[in-house]
């Protein structure tokens, strides 16, 4: 069966500097599978080289449902079924959710009434219809973001979804809310990729297979019992484990300061 994303070889860099290095990952359809790393191992990179961000060098092959996507603009991978939700969801003052909603379902060729049933069930099944007519990702605690964009999703109905730090910054109270939307996304016309830092979220949710990356390729991929070895050890135990050298030091020494000015999750 062909699976929903298929990545072969791919690897990616921006700038001269090499981020993804030689990554494979399959994802069936059916399945969650959860992508952990550090900081700067190339984990959100990976969802920017996916949905066709710019700048970037990119050899390899990435396809959604048998279909080849890197050589397709950011829009067509989109109608083909590839979604992102994104660790900072944008306010748009002025434009209503489900306004929002039916536009984009009109672009994914959902017939405008066919599209009307399906915001009206999914923002009741991930309680999002008190926001339907308010501006997107306005006033939104950071928990409802979250679970707005899933609801989105839902809607949209993708092959695959891209989940890109989606307890980032939530209190536990959130992350078991927006686990249990991820659990209620579930589909057998659907694959999802989850990134995060952190075990946390797995203690609500049971994705079907875990990857551990790691300087840009997936160097293990196992049950829980590698999250439970992640958050004993952590990643540097990880490296002991598998034999992988840790990069170099040298350089000029950083101030604090530049640790506040930074965007690591943007690598």
């Amino acid at each position: 069966m062909t699976a929903a994303l298929a990545i072969t070889g791919l690897s990616a860099s921006i700038g001269g500097k090499q981020i993804l290095d030689d990554l494979s990952l399959e994802i069936p359809f059916g399945e969650v599978h959860a992508i952990m790393g550090p900081n700067g191992s190339g984990k959100s990179t990976l969802c920017h080289v996916l949905t066709g961000k710019a700048d970037y060098s990119v050899t390899g092959s990435a396809t959604v449902g048998g279909q080849e996507i890197l050589t397709l603009p950011v829009d067509e991978r989109a109608r083909l079924g590839l979604l992102q939700s994104f660790q900072y969801p944008t306010k748009v003052p002025g434009v209503r959710l489900g306004e929002f909603m039916i536009e984009a379902a009109a672009e994914r060729g959902i017939p405008p009434e066919e599209a009307e049933q399906r915001v009206e069930r999914e923002a009741e099944r991930f309680a999002m219809t008190r926001f339907l007519d308010r501006s997107l990702n306005d006033d939104l605690s950071g928990g409802e973001k979250k679970r707005s964009e899933i609801f989105q999703m839902a809607v949209l109905e993708p092959r695959v979804a891209l989940l890109d730090e989606i307890d980032s910054g939530l209190d536990i109270d959130a992350v078991r809310q927006v686990s249990e939307a991820v659990e209620e996304m579930r589909s057998p016309d659907l694959g999802v990729v989850m990134i995060t830092h952190y075990s946390r979220i797995l203690r609500y949710l049971s994705p079907d297979r875990i990857h551990v990356m790691i300087d840009g390729s997936i160097v293990e991929s196992g049950g829980r019992e590698l999250a439970d070895e992640l958050e004993e050890g952590g990643y540097e135990s990880l490296r002991d484990r598998l034999g992988i050298q840790r990069p170099s030091t040298d350089g000029p020494v950083r101030k604090a300061s530049e640790f506040f000015t930074d965007t690591p999750f943007d690598v």
